[in-house]
């Protein structure tokens, strides 16, 4: 599944639309979490990890290609920095809570809950879009990260106005 996430964002061009992949793919990971966490069959638990794989990757890779292009050159390393710390970092935080509430509520519906939580903060974000967009075009032109023909289309369809 991650192997096809990742060839279908080498197939990508440019970062055009890669916000609406961030969204889609929290969801479809949300969806595919709580599918898995029914499922008591291996095979079909497999086949869900699949997806599972596939949207993590795409969700993953598609986040961290926007931040380093929104990012200004000489403040890359230390936003990556960041963003590494804070991913790597806060998993074994993360992985602590999980097994404290799958302790209580059982490893399934902690799953389930996870998916959920995968599903909301996507929503939010797909929500969240449209306003952050425009802002998004203006930074990734300014640091002249898409260069040439491709960010004239990507200005072209996101009008910037003052104040966004």
């Amino acid at each position: 599944g991650a192997m096809c996430g990742s060839i279908a964002l080498a197939t990508r061009s440019g970062v055009r639309g890669l916000g609406r992949w961030v969204a889609i793919a929290s969801m479809s990971f949300g969806v595919a979490l709580i599918a898995f966490s029914f499922s008591r069959q291996f095979w079909l638990s497999a086949a869900i990890l699949v997806g599972i794989g596939g949207a993590m990757m795409v969700q993953m890779a598609s986040s961290n290609t926007l931040i380093q292009v929104m990012v200004p050159d000489a403040l890359r390393g230390r936003v990556m920095a960041l963003y590494s710390m804070m991913f790597m970092g806060m998993a074994p935080f993360g992985a602590l809570f999980a097994g404290f509430i799958a302790g209580r509520i059982g490893a399934p519906t902690t799953v389930a809950l996870g998916g959920t939580v995968s599903i909301v903060a996507g929503s939010v974000f797909a929500l969240r879009l449209p306003q952050l967009r425009p802002v998004a075009v203006r930074l990734i032109v300014e640091n002249q990260m898409v260069g040439g023909d491709p960010a004239e289309e990507l200005v072209a369809h996101e009008p910037l106005t003052e104040g966004s």
